[in-house]
């Protein structure tokens, strides 16, 4: 069986020439990518998703959602690849490193863990200086 990186190495190498959405139609994918997933149509959620991961590969919100998607279907290999993709975009991201944290939980790697989970605590932290008024979380 492929690994995550693998699985989206190779969705890449069969795609020749993915045209590029608009940031509407994106977004659009992305939120009906969700909606399926709710739904419990999860091979819908994850073609949509890889087909806005190939148009827009700088996706942040894409590589994300894929990210949470795997994640949630227990595919710890292909949520750590999605995931990494998304970090790479935004390291500083507060969801990003939350996520990334929990994949190496899963995945048993705890000193990986706690390094994403401290690098969300951080970018927690730098949003509360940067919006002091704004409601604490939780």
């Amino acid at each position: 069986m492929k690994d995550g990186r693998e699985a989206v190495l190779s969705f890449f190498r069969r795609v020749a020439t993915v045209p590029r959405v608009t940031d509407d139609a994106l977004q659009h994918l992305i939120d009906d990518a969700t909606f399926d997933f709710t739904m419990g149509d999860h091979d819908l959620a994850l073609e949509k998703l890889a087909r806005a991961t190939a148009a827009a590969p700088g996706s942040f919100a894409a590589w994300h959602a894929l990210a949470e998607v795997n994640f949630s279907l227990r595919r710890f290999d292909a949520a750590l690849a999605a995931g990494e993709r998304a970090h790479a975009l935004r390291p500083d991201d507060l969801f990003i490193n939350t996520t990334l944290s929990r994949v190496w939980m899963e995945k048993g790697d705890k000193p990986k863990a706690e390094h994403f989970g401290a690098q969300a605590k951080i970018a927690s932290w730098k949003e509360q200086l940067k919006n002091p008024d704004a409601p604490k979380s939780l």
